[in-house]
């Protein structure tokens, strides 16, 4: 009899350890290993604290026109004066790639330089990055909207403004290239729309 009441134990404390099995490796991998939240390379800005403002945009002809006019296609957004120098072109040619990164979803994708001064913009320049719409806009206005991240300045990011017209990502100064396709491209493969 003694045999059978310790045979009898070992087999409930068997289904016991079963049973407790997946809530403590759950703890463990919770409250040891944290798990990684965040899968997205860029911030998540919510979009409810940045609506899209009018942001006084011409045509570099001084023809008024709006962001708005995008609404439809997903958005990458740099901002920076007139003389564009190497940090901006960088920039612009950045958006040009990471457009192109993304094959046959690239037609989804706008590249907008929105120019915060009255300062010409090179034919060069222009020739160079054709495709990128090129917007004048109050820079004022620009800085009320953009968060920047502590310590930046607006013409160091980029942003995503969604196909509702909704900003929603920022990507760091000097972002890495290839984290920034991967965010793109997952935004892309999640939306139906634009």
């Amino acid at each position: 009899m003694g045999k059978q009441k310790t045979l009898g134990r070992w087999k409930l404390l068997m289904v016991l350890t079963v049973c407790a099995a997946p809530i403590i490796v759950s703890y463990l991998m919770y409250y040891v290993v944290k798990p990684e939240g965040r899968t997205n390379y860029g911030a998540l800005i919510d979009p409810r604290a940045h609506p899209l403002p009018n942001v006084g945009a011409t045509l570099l002809d001084g023809t008024p026109t709006a962001l708005d006019r995008f609404k439809g296609k997903w958005i990458l957004l740099n901002v920076d004066g007139g003389a564009c120098g190497e940090p901006c072109q960088r920039q612009l040619l950045e958006m040009r790639q990471l457009r192109l990164m993304q094959g046959k979803e690239m037609n989804r994708i706008e590249r907008v330089w929105l120019i915060t001064d009255a300062q010409p913009v090179d034919t060069m320049l222009m020739r160079e990055y054709e495709g990128t719409t090129m917007l004048r806009a109050k820079a004022d206005v620009l800085k009320d909207w953009l968060p920047t991240e502590p310590g930046t300045a607006l013409e160091e990011h980029l942003y995503v403004i969604d196909p509702h017209g909704n900003l929603m990502m920022r990507f760091p100064k000097n972002p890495d290239p290839a984290k920034v396709k991967k965010d793109i491209s997952k935004l892309l493969r999640a939306s139906a729309i634009g």
